[in-house]
């Protein structure tokens, strides 16, 4: 075991504040950067846990997040012609109002009006699923119970996030675009951060009067044999639309959704000021707890010298101390955030920590950490073998 890594080991209170301040600083950038990913993950959850192998989308479209991704509904047929594929279902959707039936019940006394409050109405976005066995559309982690129930006619089912602002709960009536729905599922792990989202049946939107009978239609999620095989096929699949779509595996696709949410400027601006100020944190208490440190072993140092330790060596034993300290680090802000996932969790928020990010981040904190075990070398200066006489 080398010096530097006993010394972390057997004086480990010297480091501590050293370790807490990179770990809450890598909680700082990893909890903020999850949560605009885990947004963004919401949005397209329905999409990313269906039964869907591949997903084809116009030429242009980037993600699922902003812009157009629709295609001519003629595409269908011609997705049928690979031999792979087995099920083909575009992806329908629309948008109203949604109100509590309770708000404007005539039977309600005054007095349980003013109890209620003001009526409460909301403009909700409208997804649908297929509820024939083992849909394309279908997301994975829908339980048949909730599937039977939202295949019977003018039935809906809301996130658990989206309870207290529609006012609703399960088994209540509701009115969407002035006509009555009825609650009959409760979702969890599909957060509406920002509008309420409500699932419902292609026949009941089509009962509703909102269903795309038109030319073009949403993307389409499509179905293969064999799953293991979805990059070759969306390979034949651009060949055999040549040019007229793009065709993406699903992992593909989630990547593309979780750079688009990278790309909208006030995000960056967000966790670009995160950085920064978790930079400063780390790098500035850090220091000056390594250089503490230092300062009180100053005597071992001294003693090291008078053996005839150069002073390049020592040197290289803080840098080593430093570059344990930040793993240390690493480590603590990785369980740190975890925690603080799992209790986002238990409140329906999704944070969202993608290996890549927890390797960026970790990356940088060990690189404060270095930074300022280099910035705290120059105590050695104060390590004179002749200070031990005195």
């Amino acid at each position: 075991m080398s010096l530097a890594l006993s010394t972390l080991l057997y004086e480990w209170r010297r480091y501590m504040a050293a370790v807490m301040a990179l770990a809450l600083s890598g909680l700082l950038v990893l909890a903020m950067t999850g949560v605009f990913i885990g947004i963004g993950k919401g949005f397209t959850a329905t999409i990313e846990r269906s039964n869907a192998d591949i997903m084809i989308m116009q030429p242009g479209a980037t993600s699922l997040i902003g812009g157009p991704s629709g295609v001519p509904r003629r595409f269908i047929p011609m997705v049928y012609r690979n031999p792979e594929v087995v099920e083909v279902q575009p992806l329908d959707g629309a948008g109203g109002t949604f109100q509590s039936v309770k708000n404007v019940d005539p039977t309600l006394s005054q007095a349980e009006r003013a109890k209620m409050g003001a009526p409460r109405q909301e403009f909700v976005q409208a997804s649908i699923i297929d509820t024939t066995p083992d849909a394309v559309t279908i997301p994975q982690d829908y339980s048949q119970e909730l599937v039977d129930a939202l295949r019977q006619p003018y039935t809906v089912a809301v996130d658990e996030t989206a309870l207290p602002k529609l006012g609703v709960k399960l088994g209540d009536k509701a009115l969407y675009n002035g006509q009555t729905v009825t609650v009959v599922g409760v979702t969890r792990g599909y957060p509406n951060m920002m509008q309420a989202t409500v699932v419902m049946s292609r026949d009941t939107l089509r009962m509703l009067g909102q269903a795309d009978n038109g030319p073009r239609v949403g993307p389409l999620m499509v179905k293969i044999r064999n799953p293991e095989r979805a990059q070759a096929v969306a390979a034949q699949l651009n060949e055999l639309g040549n040019g007229q779509w793009k065709a993406w595996t699903r992992q593909e696709l989630a990547d593309a959704n979780a750079g688009a949410m990278f790309q909208e400027g006030i995000l960056v601006i967000i966790i670009g000021g995160c950085v920064v100020l978790g930079t400063i944190i780390g790098v500035a208490i850090t220091w000056q707890t390594l250089r503490g440190a230092i300062m009180a072993n100053i005597k071992e140092f001294a003693s090291l010298r008078a053996l005839g330790v150069g002073m390049g060596s020592l040197r290289r034993i803080v840098m080593e101390l430093s570059f344990w300290v930040g793993c240390v680090g690493v480590i603590a802000a990785i369980g740190l955030t975890w925690l603080v996932s799992l209790f986002a969790m238990a409140n329906a928020v999704i944070i969202a920590l993608p290996p890549i990010l927890l390797i960026v981040v970790g990356g940088g904190l060990i690189l404060i950490a270095m930074l300022s075990g280099f910035l705290s070398l120059g105590i050695l200066k104060n390590s004179q073998p002749a200070d031990l006489l005195r």
